[in-house]
C-alpha cells in the first residue's frame, strides 16, 4: 500500500485538535507519521473523539453515540459553556456534612448562622461588584464558622477566591481554592477556579491536573472544563515538543515506510531504478550481487545504496557529490533534502529544495518534485499559503506532472476543498489512466464530502465508486484500506475486515493495516485481546510505527493502564517525525499523567472500557 504521501502529514491538524504529523507517512485515511487516521475518522474507529487526547475518551463518544441514535441518558447531552455562578450559598456535597441537629447545638448553631451572615453580606458586595468588601466578609466568615463544619467552611473560601478572581489576584484565588479543596476534595467549582487561576500563573501541570479531575466529576459534560482541558494541553505538548524535538537524534525510518513514501510519486527520476548507463558492463552480468557504479559519483553510489535498502549512507554520499560540484549535483540535492525530510530534519532539507528550485537549467521534473516536497513540508509545518503556492508553481512549470496533481489534490483535501481536490485527482488520472491510487483517492475525498455533509445518495454513490476500483485494480492494497475505512463508518463491519484481510494479503509487511484491522475489533466486537493483539504484531512488524505505538497507549488510557499508557506514548514521542507530530503525542502522554496524578490525589478514575 502506498501509505506513505508527503502531502498527507498534516491530515491531523486540519482533521481535528491536539494533533500532530511526520514526514508523509499517512494515507487520506491514515493520516500522519506511520499512518494514523484523519480524527474525524479515528473517532469512529475507536469510538473516541479526542478532544482531551487521552483524557475524556470512552465516556464522551458513548454518551455522544446515545444522542445521535435518540437515546437519551440522565445525563442529558454535553452541557455548553455552562455558567459556573459565584458566589455561592452552598458548596458541593460531601458525606457526612449536614447539620446536626437537637439538643447541645445552640452555641455552634450561633456561630454558624453568623458565619452565614456574613457570607450573605459578602455575596451583596460581590454582587455589587465591591470586591474588596466582599473579601472582608467571607474572611469574617470564615473566622467565625466552627472548624468542623468542612463544607460550609469551604464554601467560604471559594467565594473569597471568587472576589480575588475578580481582582485578578492568582495567587490568593489558588491559595484561597487550596483550602476549599483540602477541606472538599470533590468541589467542582473550586478546583475549576484554581485551574483559572493556575492558568494564569502559567503553572501548567497544577492547571491540567484541577482541570482532568473536574471533567472526571463532572463525566466530561461541561464544554468550559474541555475546552481549558485541551487548551492546556496543547501548550503543554508544544512547549515540551520544542525543546525535545531541538535536541532529538535524527532516525531514520523503516524500509517499509521509505519504499512507501517513494511509492507515491511516479515522476521523481531520483526513486527510478538506476539506469543501465550508470551502471559498468561487468556488472550488468552479475545477478544478484552488489552493483559498482561506473563513474565515481557521490550521487551513483547513493543510489545504488538505495537500491540495496542502505538507507543511513545515503545522505553523506549526496553531500560528496554537493561538495564535488559534480554531474548529479541537482539530483543530489533533491536527494539529500528527501531523505533529511525523511528523518525529520526540515530545517536541513529546506535550502536543498530551494536550491533545485531555483536551478533554471536542472530537469523540470526534478523541479516540480522538490516543490512537491517544499510544498508538503509546508502544509506540514501549517503554512498553508506557502504550499499551495508551491503546488501551483509545481502545475505551471510541469503540467503533465501526474505526481503534481496527485498531491495537490490530498492537500486540496486537507484545506476542504474537496471539488478542487477531485479535479486535480481527474487531472492525475487523465494523465495516467492506470493510477489506481488516484482513483481509491478520489473515491474517498467524494466520500468524505457526503458522510460530513450527511447525503445518503451522494455516500452511495462513494460506495459504488470504491467496488469499481477494487474491481479495476485488484492489486491496489490502498483501494482496499480506503474502501475498509468507508465500510467501517457505515457500520458494514465484516466486510470492512474482509478489506483489511485483502490488504495484508497484497502488503502482508504493512503494519499499518493491522493497527486499523485492531481498531475495527474494538468498534465491532468490543474484542480488546483482538485488537491488541494486532496492534503488537503491527509492532513486531515494524517496531518505528509510531501510529501502533500511539494506538496502543489510547487503548491503554480507556483500560486505565496509564503507567503502560504513559510508556507507549513516550516511545511514539521518540519516532516523531515532526515537532506537530511529537507536540500532539505529548498531549496525550501528558493527559495519561494527569489522571494519574487525580487518581492519586483524589481517588478519581474514568470510566473504562
Amino acid at each position: 500500500m502506498a501509505a506513505s504521501k508527503p502531502v498527507e502529514a498534516a491530515m491531523v491538524s486540519a482533521a481535528g485538535p491536539g494533533s500532530g504529523s511526520g514526514m508523509g507517512g499517512g494515507s487520506a485515511t491514515s493520516g500522519p507519521g506511520t499512518g494514523s487516521l484523519p480524527r474525524w475518522q479515528l473517532a469512529l474507529a475507536v469510538g473516541a473523539p479526542l478532544l482531551l487526547g487521552a483524557g475524556a475518551l470512552y465516556l464522551w463518544s458513548r454518551q455522544r453515540r446515545r444522542r445521535e441514535t435518540g437515546a437519551r441518558g440522565d445525563s442529558g447531552g454535553l452541557k455548553r459553556n455552562s455558567e459556573r455562578k459565584t458566589p455561592e450559598g452552598r458548596a458541593s456535597p460531601a458525606p457526612g456534612s449536614g447539620h446536626p441537629d437537637g439538643p447541645g447545638t445552640h452555641l455552634e448553631m450561633n456561630s454558624l448562622d453568623r458565619a452565614q451572615a456574613a457570607k450573605n453580606k459578602g455575596n451583596k458586595y460581590f454582587k455589587a461588584g465591591k470586591y474588596e468588601q466582599a473579601i472582608q466578609c467571607y474572611t469574617e466568615a470564615i473566622s467565625l464558622c466552627p472548624t468542623e463544619k468542612n463544607v460550609d467552611l469551604s464554601t467560604f473560601y471559594q467565594n473569597r477566591a471568587a472576589a480575588f478572581e475578580q481582582l485578578q489576584k492568582w495567587k490568593e484565588v489558588a491559595q484561597d481554592c487550596t483550602k476549599a479543596v483540602e477541606l472538599n476534595p470533590k468541589y467542582v467549582k473550586a478546583l475549576f477556579r484554581r485551574a483559572k487561576a493556575h492558568e494564569k500563573l502559567d503553572n501548567k501541570k497544577e492547571c491540567l491536573e484541577d482541570v482532568t479531575a473536574v471533567c472526571i466529576l463532572e463525566g466530561f459534560q461541561n464544554q468550559q472544563s474541555m475546552l481549558l482541558a485541551d487548551k492546556v494541553l496543547k501548550l503543554l505538548g508544544k512547549e515540551k515538543a520544542k525543546e525535545k524535538y531541538k535536541n532529538r537524534e535524527p532516525l531514520m525510518p523503516s524500509p517499509q515506510f521509505i519504499k512507501s513514501y517513494f511509492s507515491s510519486f511516479t515522476d521523481d527520476i531520483i526513486s527510478q531504478p538506476m539506469l543501465k548507463g550508470e551502471k559498468s558492463d561487468e556488472d550488468k552480468d552479475k545477478e544478484g550481487e552488489a552493483l559498482e557504479v561506473k563513474e565515481n559519483s557521490g550521487y551513483l553510489k547513493a543510489k545504488q545504496y538505495m537500491e540495496e535498502e542502505n538507507y543511513d549512507k545515503i545522505i553523506s554520499e549526496c553531500s560528496k557529490e554537493i561538495d564535488a560540484q559534480g554531474k548529479y549535483m541537482a539530483e543530489a540535492l533533491l536527494l539529500r533534502a528527501t531523505f533529511y525530510l525523511l528523518i525529520g530534519n526540515a530545517n536541513a532539507a529546506k535550502p536543498d529544495l530551494d536550491k533545485v528550485i531555483s536551478l533554471q537549467e536542472a530537469n523540470v521534473k526534478l523541479r516540480a518534485n522538490a516543490l512537491i516536497k517544499r510544498g508538503s513540508m509546508y502544509m506540514q509545518q501549517q503554512q498553508p499559503l506557502l504550499s499551495t503556492q508551491d503546488f501551483n508553481m509545481a502545475a505551471d512549470i510541469d503540467p503533465q506532472n501526474a505526481d503534481v496533481y496527485h498531491h495537490r489534490g490530498q492537500l486540496k483535501i486537507l484545506l476542504d476543498q474537496v471539488e478542487e481536490a477531485v479535479a486535480d485527482f481527474d487531472e492525475c488520472i487523465r494523465l495516467r489512466p492506470e493510477s489506481a491510487l488516484a482513483q481509491a483517492q478520489k473515491c474517498f475525498a467524494l466520500y468524505r464530502q457526503a458522510y460530513t455533509g450527511n447525503n445518503s445518495s451522494q455516500i452511495q454513490a462513494a460506495m459504488k465508486g470504491f467496488e469499481e476500483v477494487i474491481k479495476k485494480f485488484p492489486r491496489c492494497a490502498e483501494g482496499y484500506a480506503l474502501y475498509a475505512q468507508a465500510l467501517t463508518d457505515q457500520q458494514q463491519f465484516g466486510k470492512a475486515d474482509e478489506m483489511y484481510d485483502k490488504c495484508i494479503n497484497l502488503e502482508p509487511d504493512n503494519a499499518t493495516t493491522y493497527v486499523h484491522k485492531g481498531l475495527l475489533q474494538l468498534q465491532w466486537k468490543q474484542d480488546l485481546d483482538k485488537g491488541l493483539e494486532l496492534i503488537s504484531k503491527a509492532i513486531e512488524i515494524d517496531n518505528k510505527c509510531d501510529f501502533a505505538y500511539e494506538t496502543m497507549g489510547t487503548i491503554e488510557v480507556q483500560r486505565g493502564n496509564m503507567e503502560k499508557a504513559i510508556d507507549m506514548f513516550n516511545k511514539a514521542i521518540n519516532l516523531a517525525k515532526s515537532e506537530m507530530e511529537m507536540a500532539h503525542l505529548y498531549s496525550l502522554c501528558d493527559a495519561a499523567h494527569a489522571q494519574t496524578e487525580v487518581a492519586k490525589k483524589y481517588g478519581l478514575k474514568p470510566p473504562t472500557l
